[in-house]
């Protein structure tokens, strides 16, 4: 009998719902930047030197920039078979306040470009990113301006 007097509350126990050991996803305020972009043109300008970086006369690759709430990557990539690859690739945190973009790139396969910060302004029309700034490592005698344009591929 006094199993029968157990059993209905265990029962009962069980049936309520109990709160879930899930984890809760933190709503990110979704910006325009966010999003998966491909690189369609880049400008380096140096001093009073302008040169098309991208894309390169005679050779057919495609660069991708992932943006997410607190992280980018980028990855740029030979499509053509045969002969030496070509990989570039970087990422890490960014802060976007306004028109203004800070990347902190902490990962680069070009080693001596991590852990720099560069600060670019961006604009965008529709699908259209523009990235706008200056790159300078002084330690690499770099100092130029990027002017960046990059179409979204997915949201």
């Amino acid at each position: 009998m006094k199993i029968k007097f157990l059993f209905i509350p265990l029962v009962a126990l069980a049936a309520c719902k109990q709160p879930s050991a899930e984890k809760t996803i933190v709503d990110v305020p979704i910006t325009p930047l966010q999003g998966t972009w491909k690189l369609i043109s880049a400008v380096k300008i140096i001093k009073a030197d302008t040169a098309i970086t991208y894309p390169e006369k005679g050779q057919e690759d495609e660069m991708i920039k992932v943006i997410n709430g607190d992280h980018f990557a980028f990855f740029k990539h030979d499509l053509k078979k045969g002969g030496k690859p070509i990989f570039d690739s970087g990422a890490g945190t960014y802060s976007l306040t306004g028109d203004n973009y800070t990347e902190n790139l902490q990962y680069c396969n070009y080693r001596e470009w991590e852990g720099h910060s560069f600060n670019f302004k961006v604009s965008f029309k529709g699908d259209t990113l523009q990235q706008k700034g200056i790159e300078k490592i002084d330690s690499l005698k770099i100092d130029q301006e990027i002017v960046e344009t990059y179409i979204r591929i997915k949201k």
